[in-house]
């Protein structure tokens, strides 16, 4: 089952990522560069904020996983300039790193854990931002989001219009939804019951980031202030681990 569930995530990761490089050819080639001031329109910029919110959880998460502060700041530079497709190859990366014995047992957790190589990286990741100030980071860009769509529905009325739909607004709204898609696969990963996974999901693909940030400050609620804020990647039963504990440790726990 296992290895069912990682096989699937990777492909489907695999072959999104490919439609999005599709999607960015085809727009460029029929509509032209998107670096033109006409095209971010109220609502074009109520999406890049709402995908960049998003990119900013991935990103983290990046930087997270990554023992080079060069890499992880080249990854997180793709990931701002190709949205998505960054999404797509780092996540499919990360499970072609995979051993057959971590595959077999639970390859989401392993692909989102960080291998620590030395007792100077567990202590280096230890020093990552605390809990409370995670919780305050994400509030203030949950509600910076929330703010950001009433005022754009004052101003700018519904988002239901055919006329708003252009090419780049259309591939811009992709980009956005492959990025909700990982960060579904790890919701539901995380949930105990289908159904909370289903109406967490839901709520991502209807309001984007405000869910993201409502979501992650719920982990972080349910994690103490001595424990690192990495922690909220994993599952409830990891909550009981110190922050002193390095994620390998978390494995042998889990396992």
């Amino acid at each position: 089952m296992a290895v069912m569930i990682g096989v699937s995530v990777r492909t489907s990761m695999s072959v999104l990522g490919c439609v999005m490089v599709a999607v960015l050819v085809y727009t460029i080639a029929t509509d032209g560069l998107p670096f033109r001031i006409q095209l971010l329109t109220r609502w074009m910029a109520e999406l890049l904020i709402d995908f960049y919110i998003n990119v900013a959880v991935i990103g983290a998460w990046v930087v997270y996983k990554e023992s080079s502060w060069i890499m992880a700041a080249v990854w997180v530079i793709l990931l701002i300039c190709f949205g998505s497709v960054t999404t797509c190859g780092y996540v499919v990366m990360q499970f072609f790193k995979l051993s057959p014995e971590e595959s077999s047992k639970d390859p989401l957790y392993f692909v989102l854990v960080r291998h620590e190589k030395s007792d100077k990286d567990v202590t280096e990741h230890s020093k990552g931002p605390s809990v409370v100030t995670s919780m305050i980071i994400f509030s203030v860009l949950g509600f910076l989001m929330l703010g950001t769509l009433l005022y754009t529905i004052i101003v700018a009325g519904s988002p239901f219009r055919a006329e708003l739909y252009t090419p780049w607004l259309v591939a811009t709204l992709i980009d956005f939804y492959i990025n909700v898609y990982a960060l579904s696969v790890w919701v539901a990963y995380k949930e105990s019951s289908w159904i909370s996974a289903f109406v967490w999901i839901l709520f991502l693909v209807c309001f984007g980031s405000i869910t993201t940030c409502t979501y992650l400050v719920k982990q972080l609620f349910n994690l103490s202030t001595e424990q690192p804020a990495y922690l909220i990647l994993f599952r409830n039963n990891h909550r009981d681990l110190k922050s002193s504990d390095s994620p390998l440790m978390v494995a042998a726990a889990y396992e």
